[in-house]
């Protein structure tokens, strides 16, 4: 397999997995939630991954959130279910089960913790896509894993089989492109392309799409890709602005963890001020409940518009 064995492109929202408070799985509001998206012209969706605190959840869990997901979007949106673990045997059971489901691929870290050497990551995908039967995104997540997948690195990994596509979370801009120039000729890549040089990058070279955390702005999110295909710049660079004003409003660089908390938790917190479906984290992970920090995230959202300034406090 390679990247013309499937049709991925544009925006896909990291799905986050909602949770009531007092810490039960919600899958009706994660129905909810993948209906919205899809309503909102999303290409695609991810679960199960970091967004998705895949990390506190039962086997059990993680297949109800992969069959929720594919049950609601129906069709509309491609699903790509996260499968990470630290044995290629839980891998294999969870993509298997995302395949059974409906699900149109998966997605699966380096295991985390272990900080693998380059030729143990190499012999960790290859292994996989021995036991996993499925189009298979490398993820690259340094933050959670120890490991950053340089470019010399996901060149050799784009030649495993299986492998379809890469979504790159490094926080290195220049690794990050030099990456989406090495291997777009195999497989798709996915990342940091919706900002001024992420555009400059994509009218020069090309790119394939980005797999934010949720979608705050909604239909803009996808519709920057839809400009790009249609050949219509301005909106783009327009589009490429306001997020690169809006981003270290909110996050850490790197965009590993927010401002005022855990990036499960920031998420949640503003999908909520945009009446979006989005529930609440579990623990470990803790929900911002400091009146300033949730008062600071309301402000930012009204500052950059999307918010109604009606919705902060007299």
């Amino acid at each position: 397999m390679n990247r013309d064995d499937i049709d991925w492109a544009g925006y896909f929202p990291a799905v986050v997995t909602p949770f009531t408070e007092s810490g039960e799985l919600d899958t009706d509001t994660l129905a909810a939630l993948i209906d919205q998206y899809a309503e909102r012209g999303m290409h695609g969706a991810v679960v199960n991954g970091t967004c998705g605190e895949w990390f506190s959840q039962t086997v059990e869990e993680r297949k109800a959130v992969a069959e929720t997901a594919v049950a609601a979007a129906r069709g509309r949106l491609r699903v790509l279910v996260g499968c990470t673990s630290n044995r290629a045997e839980h891998v294999r059971d969870l993509a298997d089960h995302a395949m059974g489901a409906g699900a149109d691929g998966v997605l699966a870290s380096a295991p985390p913790y272990i900080k693998l050497f380059p030729n143990e990551v190499v012999a960790w995908y290859e292994e996989i896509s021995e036991l996993v039967k499925a189009p298979l995104v490398v993820y690259n997540w340094p933050h959670g894993t120890g490991v950053d997948i340089g470019s010399d690195l996901a060149d050799r990994l784009a030649d495993i089989d299986s492998v379809v596509a890469i979504k790159d979370s490094t926080p290195d801009a220049d690794q990050f492109f030099e990456t989406s120039r090495r291997v777009r000729d195999r497989v798709r890549v996915f990342g940091p392309y919706m900002s001024a040089r992420g555009v400059d990058v994509l009218l020069s070279e090309g790119g394939d799409g980005f797999v934010g955390g949720g979608s705050l702005n909604g239909r803009p999110d996808a519709q920057f890709w839809e400009h790009y295909w249609a050949g219509e710049t301005e909106p783009m660079r327009a589009y490429a602005a306001k997020a690169d004003a809006l981003f270290p409003k909110l996050w850490l660089p790197g965009g590993w963890a927010g401002i005022y908390g855990s990036y499960q938790a920031q998420l949640k917190e503003l999908m909520r001020m945009l009446d979006q479906p989005a529930g609440h984290v579990r623990r470990p992970r803790l929900p911002i409940t400091d009146p300033d920090s949730l008062a600071a995230l309301r402000a930012v959202l009204v500052e950059e518009g999307l918010l109604d300034p009606a919705a902060l406090p007299a």
